[in-house]
């Protein structure tokens, strides 16, 4: 695979990527010849993900890039990672203390974690999300670390923040656009956003698909479901994911299917009260809070469809999962979702985002279809992303983006070309 320049450069071509394999475990990894980087990452709660997209996708990446011989380092939230838990599948795990704040829990730690990211004699410094980027210059300022930061979405347009709150995370997005020596996004419209909003060029490195595991459906009948009984909702209860607009919807399709709802609050109590009190007008909706392993697991892959109605998101993990599944799936048309579906079609059905009377109407469509046909679509759906999006080659890129930045911080040994866009397999290729 070849990174292409979107501005003149020269392209940087990459190593064959290495076999595929689970998060934690890849297959057969590949070590590179110029020895190992130590790299230190910033910005997720920690590890193993148990919620989260920046979690797994970290969970993901770290896994492999010390399987490959690297030495990468997880800064850690207490509570989220035992104390007396010290590495995770080779990845050394980092626990430092933060305050019990809503608002200042990830601000207080991304700062600690900065200035002692600092004093580690590193390689790279790896930024995960707009929030924790803030703390990019002291890294610039206080080491010869090369900076590294992935974009996951545009934070400060989630509504779930008040108005101080955005106005942080915007200025964290200009210091994004700035600061870093390479800038990762994880869909082309974070890309184009960047480009033309920020005059940063960006390389896109997308996210994988998870391999699954072999689901045990016995678990659903714990929660009084059947396989196949219920339409699936999985994500933070916050206003972006839009779950309520989806209980609403929901309301008026005629099915004896469930809507089951997979997940909880993110700092975001009175919306999720207000959801429950919508919830509790049918009593086909069934909150069931965060899941976790085989549970998680059993809900995804027993689902009739799996609905992701966001109006807001970077490279949606959870659509990539149900796409490992093979389960149909009703997505608004957002540009991140229609980068993975490529358009509407029985199996990967699409509405117009915010539409409720669309979301209903689409739903009801999409049960209403023949099974056969819905299923021949989500295996077509999942063909096409895990061709597309390979947690495997994304390490492969991101390891020549380290090299590359690394390279601009502490000198070049040879001619390195500048900021590159990933350019992706298209659907049909």
């Amino acid at each position: 695979m070849t990174v292409v320049s979107s501005r003149p450069g020269t392209p940087l071509t990459l190593p064959a990527p290495s076999a595929p394999g689970a998060a934690g475990a890849p297959a057969g990894p590949r070590r590179d010849p110029r020895g190992p980087l130590r790299i230190a990452m910033i910005g997720q709660r920690g590890l193993p993900a148990r919620a989260g997209g920046v979690e797994r996708h970290v969970e993901e990446i770290a896994t492999r890039l010390a399987a490959r011989g690297h030495h990468v380092t997880v800064y850690c939230r207490p509570g989220y990672a035992e104390r007396t838990t010290r590495s995770y599948h080779g990845v050394h795990l980092a626990s430092l203390p933060t305050v019990r704040h809503a608002g200042g829990e990830a601000f207080v730690h991304s700062a600690l974690s900065a200035l002692v990211a600092a004093g580690a004699h590193l390689d790279v410094v790896h930024y995960h999300a707009l929030g924790p980027g803030l703390f990019s210059p002291l890294t610039r300022s206080l080491s010869r670390a090369a900076v590294v930061q992935t974009v996951h979405g545009l934070d400060d347009q989630r509504d779930k923040w008040g108005g101080g709150a955005q106005r942080v995370l915007r200025a964290g997005r200009t210091l994004s656009a700035h600061v870093p020596d390479e800038v990762v996004v994880v869909s082309r419209a974070l890309a184009e956003h960047y480009r033309d909003e920020l005059g940063r060029y960006t390389t896109y490195i997308g996210n994988g698909v998870p391999v699954v595991p072999t689901a045990d459906l016995g678990l659903l009948a714990g929660l009084g479901l059947r396989p196949g009984g219920y339409v699936a909702f999985v994500g933070r209860l916050v206003p972006e994911k839009d779950p309520l607009g989806l209980v609403r919807a929901f309301r008026d399709v005629a099915t004896d299917q469930r809507l089951v709802l997979v997940g909880d609050s993110s700092h975001t109590d009175a919306y999720v009260e207000q959801l429950r009190a919508a919830a509790a007008l049918d009593p086909r909706v069934l909150l069931v809070g965060y899941q976790y392993g085989a549970h998680l697991t059993a809900l995804q892959a027993g689902a009739t469809l799996v609905a992701q109605p966001s109006l807001l998101e970077g490279l949606p993990i959870a659509l990539l999962e149900a796409a490992a599944h093979a389960r149909p799936v009703v997505a608004s048309d957002i540009a991140p979702h229609l980068e993975i579906l490529g358009g509407s079609a029985p199996g990967r059905a699409v509405f117009r985002a915010g539409d409720g009377d669309d979301l209903r109407r689409v739903l009801q469509s999409e049960l209403d279809r023949p099974a056969a046909t819905r299923q021949a679509g989500a295996d077509q759906l999942r063909a096409d992303a895990v061709r597309r999006y390979d947690w495997d080659v994304a390490t492969d890129l991101l390891e020549a983006v380290y090299r590359r930045a690394r390279a601009r911080r502490q000198g070049p040994v040879g001619p390195v070309g500048p900021g590159a866009a990933v350019r992706a397999p298209a659907l049909s290729g």
